[in-house]
This record gives C-alpha cells, structure tokens and sequence, in this order.
C-alpha cells in the first residue's frame, strides 16, 4: 500500500495513519534492543517474523472472544490496526521466575511461581519503565480501579490462551507483557489488547532443554535470534517445517 504519514516510531515498529478514520498502519521493524535500548542490533528478517506471530496470537485471542486491536495482516511488515488510547501501562504476567523478578526477589530462574503473577510498569523510557502498584496507577489518574480488574481480566485469559498454545508445540511461557488501549463505542469505554503480542515480549523455553526462544537470545548473546523466533514460528505452524534462518523465511497466509 501507499506509504502514509508518520505518526510514531518506537523501538520495534512505525505507526502511520490508516486508510480510514480510527485506523492505523502498523509497521515492524527488524531492529533488535535491550536493556531499555541500551544494547542494539538489527536483525534481519525479525520484523517478518513478528508481524506473522503476532498476527497469528492476536487472531487466535480474538477467536476466543478477547478483543484486540488487529484488523488484519496487510503484507509482510504490515498490519491495519484499530486507533486506541493507550493506557500508559506494561502488564506484566509471570507463571515462572525469570528476569527482573528473579534479581529483585533473589529466586533462581526456572522456578514456577504459585500462581501467575502480574505486575503493572509505568512506560516511560527515560524511567526506564518503573514497576508502580495499584496505587501508583489510581493516585496518578493511568487507570480506575474498575479498569485494573478489567486488565487483569484480560491479562490472565490472555495467559491461558498463550500457555495452552505454547505447550502444545513443547514450549514454556515463562513471562510476557502486553499493553492494552481505550476505545470508544458511543459513551462507553472498552478495553483491548493493543502493541503486539511477539518473541520480543514473551519469554519462550524450550520445555525438554530449556532452551531460550525469544529476546533474551539477543540480550544474553545466546545465538541467533532469527534462528529461534523463526523455530517458535514453525512450532506454532506459520512457517513451513522446512524453513532455516539461512533460507529466507516464506510465510503461509
């Protein structure tokens, strides 16, 4: 499609202006960041794969009844998506211990948690997105209380989906986040699963090694991260099981 207006551009993808009212053209972007962009990298092929996966689990939550803010896939990098305010929030949903949780709380990686925890960030990148609670997010005016019990909500049916997918192609979702947006239909307000739901926001273990299969590959200098977001893709079936890194990824439609 005709390129359009800018409007925003993040670390991982470029929002432009949709071809009509209330919609937007969302593009990924093959570069790599961690450590709130501290580290870089671009890796090629990463903008492909993550539009297709998330695509693919935004597709699935909506066959479920969780509303989300994709409309469709338009190419390889693209997505028409619904115009949303977004709720300045990281929801964060942990089932093991990994990551910050494991430095701030000294429990060793790997250890499943009691129940799914979820912990709300404030985005704010020079903050380095702050981990805030409840009262932080009501005092501050982000969100009401009635729209906390609706992310939580969200957030966990988002959980069961993402688990039960993950383990059927032998995959461990350890942690994830998601952000969720605003929209209006007349004079009420609605809650939906916005951004992307990608390798780049999950944490993925193989479940017999233990293998990592998402961003902590780039993070941790463990491989190569095309490499393992290209193998949770051909687990999941969205790409042919004959697809290597070397050879360039061709996705089903």
């Amino acid at each position: 499609m005709a390129r359009r207006k800018k409007l925003y551009e993040g670390k991982a993808k470029i929002l432009y202006e949709g071809p009509e009212p209330g919609t937007l053209v969302q593009y990924f972007k093959d570069d790599a960041t961690a450590y709130n962009a501290e580290k870089k990298g671009v890796i090629d092929g990463k903008g492909v794969l993550n539009n297709r996966l998330s695509e693919y689990f935004m597709k699935g939550l909506g066959q479920i009844g969780v509303p989300t803010h994709l409309i469709k896939r338009l190419n390889m990098r693209e997505q028409l998506i619904r115009s949303v305010e977004i709720i300045p929030l990281e929801v964060v949903v942990r089932n093991t211990a990994a990551g910050s949780l494991s430095k701030r709380l000294g429990i060793a990686e790997g250890t499943a948690l009691p129940r799914p925890i979820i912990e709300f960030c404030y985005k704010d990148d020079a903050l380095g997105d702050p981990l805030v609670s409840e009262e932080h997010i009501i005092a501050f005016g982000w969100a009401a209380q009635q729209d906390l019990d609706d992310m939580v909500a969200l957030a966990l049916r988002v959980n069961d989906f993402m688990s039960g997918i993950m383990m059927a192609v032998g995959i461990r979702l350890i942690d994830f986040k998601i952000e969720i947006g605003r929209v209006w239909e007349g004079d009420f307000q609605r809650l939906i699963v916005a951004d992307e739901i990608s390798p780049d926001s999950c944490r993925l273990w193989d479940i017999e090694t233990g293998r990592k299969l998402d961003k902590d590959v780039f993070r941790r200098d463990l491989g190569d991260l095309a490499d393992a977001y290209t193998e949770v893709a051909r687990r999941l079936g969205v790409l042919p099981s004959n697809v290597t890194h070397t050879v360039k990824p061709h996705l089903i439609n």
